[in-house]
C-alpha cells in the first residue's frame, strides 16, 4: 500500500492458493480493481464480506496453464536467464518426488523444486 500512496494497485494476482494469499489480494487491491487467482485453491470459500464487495472488487480466476508455455520458458530457465528459483520454498532430488507432493499437500512447502 505504500507503494500506491494507499490507494492499492489496480490488479493482483494470487498464484499461492492460501487463504492468508486471497485475504491479502483482497487488501492491496484498489477500489473498483481486479483480484485474479491462478491455479487451484486450496481454501473452500473466498472471504469476500461486505468490505471487499463495497469497494467493487471484482474475482475471476482459472486453472494455470503451464504446460501451453514450458517448450517456451523452459528453456530460459535451465540456461538462467528466467530466475525460477526466487518462488520454490523446497528442493527435493527425483527420487524424492513423492516427499515434495507430500510436503505440497500437508502445507510444509508451497513450491518444490525437482531436481534431476
Amino acid at each position: 500500500m505504500e507503494l500506491t500512496k494507499g490507494e492499492g494497485t489496480h490488479k493482483v494476482l494470487e498464484c499461492v492458493g492460501l487463504d492468508d494469499a486471497i485475504a491479502t489480494a483482497f487488501a492491496v487491491v484498489r477500489a473498483g480493481g481486479v483480484v485474479s487467482r491462478v491455479g487451484v485453491p486450496q481454501y473452500g470459500t473466498v472471504p469476500m464480506d461486505r468490505s471487499v464487495f463495497l469497494r467493487n472488487i471484482t474475482l475471476t480466476g482459472g486453472v494455470a496453464t503451464a504446460r501451453a508455455y514450458i517448450e517456451e520458458l523452459l528453456p530460459d530457465v535451465l540456461d538462467g536467464t528466467i530466475e525460477a528459483g526466487l518462488i520454490f520454498d523446497k528442493e527435493v532430488a527425483l527420487k524424492d518426488i513423492a516427499v515434495g507432493y507430500e510436503d505440497m499437500a500437508e502445507r510444509r512447502a508451497i513450491k518444490v523444486l525437482v531436481k534431476p
